[in-house]
């Protein structure tokens, strides 16, 4: 069966999403703010959940219509087939959100779209009560300028939730977003990559994963592989083509920090995601860092004034990496801020500057990028 399926992301996201739909298969894509959409099976939603790397949830699309009255967005709703995804003991848990439209009760909207949902099964079932002791199906109700989009969850957990990282720094970066760093930057295994400001591990295991060609998904589990419209072979196929993925690529990756105790973290985050082998963790000030190596990368979430430190301290962090970095022969280097003088205190215009939101928090991905090596650029 076909679904009109969602893939979410953060804003600023949304090409990097496009971008790995196409490489998984997909071309005929609709990207729009938050989201990019596209025609699927249920193979498809499957391969999704498990391969994408910065989206953050996958979802069916099941309807969209124009609601000004509760009225409206109950008959909207009884006129979707619900029954066609959701099993009689299916569990419906419903959410909610409103943006510039007259319906403006979130929790007025949840109750109504609930009653119509459960009217639109008792039709399918011919029955008066569902236990809900099954599986979970959560249905979102989006309203945005009185358009109502409903939606199914297949994802459960954010995609983000890797399953590697059970503790994080004081300003953790999600998952999504550091993977997101790696590819935008464009870097490649055979090139040495570091992160003097690692924390907790997550941009250098990211990359990672993405140098050994690791499925994100592939240690969790997702809403939808209890559901009985997919069957569990999928699944496990899936699985097992993800696994027979993993390539034997070698490489090493530089996570260093100040922090001790955070580096303990990361090292438990790496070994949990299985590419231990492939970070070398080091209790070192960003200061300190250097390499003789060439044509190296650099991806760094620095503090920021707003989430970490002192202000002045911060400031002086970003002087002290212009000249940190500017010392690395035929180096590319990537930094994620919030401070709009990064580029001033670093001592360098950026080739690149792209906004992202780290959060609620409107960061800028500035890029400076490097020589290549002589046999790349040839």
């Amino acid at each position: 069966m076909e679904y009109t399926i969602i893939a979410t992301a953060t804003f600023g996201l949304e090409k990097i999403v496009a971008n790995e739909l196409k490489d998984l298969g997909y071309f005929d894509l609709k990207i729009e703010n938050g989201k990019v959409t596209f025609i699927g099976d249920e193979r498809d939603i499957v391969t999704c959940n498990l391969w994408l790397r910065t989206a953050d949830r996958i979802l069916i699309k099941m309807a969209e219509f124009k609601a000004e009255t509760f009225e409206e967005l109950f008959q909207g709703t009884l006129n979707v087939p619900w029954g066609d995804i959701i099993p009689e003991d299916g569990f419906m848990h419903i959410t909610g959100k409103s943006v510039k439209s007259k319906l403006f009760s979130v929790p007025d909207c949840q109750s109504i779209v609930k009653k119509a949902v459960i009217e639109s099964m008792k039709n399918k079932y011919k029955k008066d009560w569902f236990s809900e002791e099954g599986g979970e199906y959560k249905i979102e109700v989006g309203l945005l300028k009185d358009i109502a989009t409903l939606t199914i969850d297949t994802s459960g957990l954010g995609l983000h939730k890797r399953g590697y990282r059970e503790r994080a720094g004081e300003a953790p970066l999600k998952e999504t977003l550091a993977a997101a760093l790696v590819l935008i930057s464009k870097w490649e295994p055979s090139r040495i990559l570091a992160d003097p400001m690692c924390g907790s591990g997550t941009i250098a295991i990211e990359a990672a994963l993405i140098g050994k060609n690791i499925a994100p998904g592939l240690n969790r589990r997702f809403a939808s592989e209890d559901w009985d419209i997919i069957p569990k072979n999928y699944w496990e196929e899936a699985k097992l083509h993800a696994k027979s993925c993993i390539n034997n690529k070698e490489f090493r990756i530089l996570g260093s920090d100040i922090d001790g105790r955070v580096l303990k973290t990361a090292r438990d985050n790496a070994k949990r995601a299985g590419v231990e082998d492939y970070i070398a963790f080091q209790k070192l000030p960003m200061q300190e860092f250097k390499s003789k190596k060439k044509y190296g990368f650099i991806i760094t979430n620095p503090p920021y004034g707003e989430r970490l430190g002192n202000h002045k301290e911060v400031e002086k962090l970003y002087v002290d990496m212009g000249k940190t970095f500017s010392d690395l022969d035929k180096w590319s280097y990537f930094a994620i801020t919030s401070d709009q003088n990064f580029e001033k205190l670093f001592g360098k215009k950026s080739d690149k500057n792209r906004k992202l939101y780290n959060g609620r928090l409107k960061c800028y991905y500035y890029q400076y990028i490097g020589e290549e090596p002589k046999s790349k650029r040839e």
